[in-house]
């Protein structure tokens, strides 16, 4: 089954056509201006199945995400709290806390994460190109895009240039021929009034030029802002890629922008299937740094896990809007604790006494036997993991009945199971079950908490069991939680 998609260059369904067997995926990343969030994590983990599954299916995926740590929102920050008192210090701090976020969500490494600052030489070369093919012009040491040039401007968007508003601030606007131009690169470092614009107000104002500066053709001062993500795609991937991926609130100015100056500059096709992911809502308004209605990364993993947190975005197709809430994220926490148990009593009924190798659980067979084949069509429909986990789920009520009803287990309908568990919700879906995660080996933490809860015993024979109690809550905070029985205390992962 062909793989389609919902392209919003055509805005229609395609199937996706491989030029071969490697495929050029890009995807928009963070400016790194402040702790990521789950609207941003929203944008990563559906970029991340979509990298999953295309590999999943035997394409080799060169994968692409980039760091703007070069922007207005990051110099306004200088001297905050212990950020740095440079561009380059406060950028680095915010790299380091969505690397770890990054690993935090078990999402697949990108092949590169390239940054706008170690790209000055490839930003300054595409500049110059479309100066020199008349799509671009300098004004008083910066250098717009003139869309009048380009006559395919607003196909994403799907907008005409004459109903475009000024693109922007009020200074940039009187150095333009046209409003909808577009800065390609700056003059001078970011005046205080625009950092300003972005500066915590009880914060002391900057009263000086702030923010990295680069020598240019043009003078010292600033790539803009779009430019950045066509420098760097060409860079490590190609003149052309096959699929690009960004959040829905990207399309314009920055996707259409994108565009515009990559294809002016190469007469080539910049992206063939552009695949936008909805924003993520909470109390009625997009989840967003700026309205401070965020939860971010580190705090929802800490209080919910990693598992929990793609159940959640895995119940919800990416072009979709989705809702976060106490009641969607108490959902998805059930859904993974029912996968979770389903697959570890499976594992514990396979490996043990009762199963055996002529009991027959036809309805479980049949389940496992089409769970390939449904998955397949569902992430094929534009990536429907909502249909693609419903089945997931299925497979779950089915290993259930079958250890409830039966006497005796189905060995081969178990193992089946358990390695349709970890294919598709290992594999593809990136949730932990057995050695799926990159987290570490469970193995080892199995026998560290076995040591623990041997200590533990010992306390207790010992008559200290206000230490024992101390131990077990200790291993409860960590997540382990410890069930006693007359044949000894048991544990599992929660």
């Amino acid at each position: 089954m062909t793989l389609s998609v919902t392209n919003t260059l055509t805005g229609e369904r395609e199937d996706f056509e491989a030029r071969g067997d490697d495929v050029l995926l890009y995807v928009c990343g963070l400016t790194v201006s402040d702790d990521a969030h789950l609207g941003h994590a929203r944008l990563w983990m559906h970029a991340d199945i979509m990298h999953r599954w295309l590999a999943y299916e035997g394409y080799d995926v060169h994968h692409v995400e980039n760091f703007t740590d070069v922007n207005e929102k990051i110099a306004a920050r200088i001297g905050e709290d212990d950020l740095g008192d440079d561009e380059a210090d406060v950028a680095e701090h915010f790299v380091g806390d969505v690397i770890r976020d990054m690993r935090g969500l078990n999402l697949k490494r990108a092949e590169v994460y390239p940054r706008v600052s170690e790209h000055l030489p490839e930003i300054i070369d595409l500049i110059e190109t479309l100066v020199d093919r008349g799509h671009a012009y300098e004004s008083n040491g910066s250098v717009y895009f003139d869309v009048s040039t380009f006559d395919d401007y607003g196909k994403l968007s799907n907008q005409q240039v004459e109903e475009l508003e000024a693109q922007g601030n009020e200074s940039e606007r009187s150095e333009k021929r046209n409003p909808a131009d577009f800065a390609l690169w700056k003059a001078g470092a970011v005046a205080p009034e625009t950092a300003a614009e972005h500066r915590d107000p009880d914060l002391e104002p900057l009263t000086e030029p702030c923010g990295q500066t680069w020598e240019s053709p043009w003078g010292e001062g600033r790539p803009g802002w779009h430019i950045e993500c066509s420098a760097m795609s060409m860079t490590h991937l190609d003149d052309t890629i096959d699929i690009h991926v960004g959040g829905r609130d990207l399309v314009f100015p920055h996707h259409e922008n994108e565009i515009a100056q990559s294809e002016a500059a190469t007469g080539e096709q910049f992206a063939r299937y552009w695949l936008h992911v909805g924003l993520l809502q909470t109390e009625g308004d997009k989840m967003s740094s700026s309205l401070g209605n965020f939860f971010t990364v580190t705090d929802a993993l800490d209080e919910f896990g990693v598992d929990v947190i793609r159940t959640f975005y895995l119940s919800t197709a990416y072009g979709s809007e989705q809702t976060f809430s106490e009641g969607t994220i108490s959902e998805a926490e059930e859904r993974w604790n029912r996968l979770e148990r389903a697959y570890e009593t499976a594992v514990d009924a396979c490996d043990s006494p009762d199963a055996r190798t002529k009991a027959e659980a036809a309805g479980l067979r049949e389940t496992t036997d089409e769970i390939y084949e449904n998955v397949r069509a569902a992430m094929n429909d534009d990536f429907n993991v909502r249909e693609a986990m419903a089945e997931l789920l299925g497979l779950a009520s089915a290993v259930n009945k079958h250890l409830d009803e039966a006497d005796e287990y189905d060995y081969r309908a178990l193992r089946e199971a358990i390695e349709a568990f970890e294919a598709i919700g290992g594999e593809v879906f990136g949730l932990s079950f057995g050695d799926s995660g990159e987290g570490g080996d469970v193995s080892v933490a199995e026998d560290l908490v076995q040591l623990v809860l041997d200590v533990r015993e010992a306390e207790r024979e010992a008559g200290n069991y206000d230490r024992a109690d101390a131990l077990r809550d200790d291993l409860a905070a960590l997540g382990v939680e410890v069930e006693d029985s007359g044949d000894g205390a048991t544990f599992r992962f929660e």
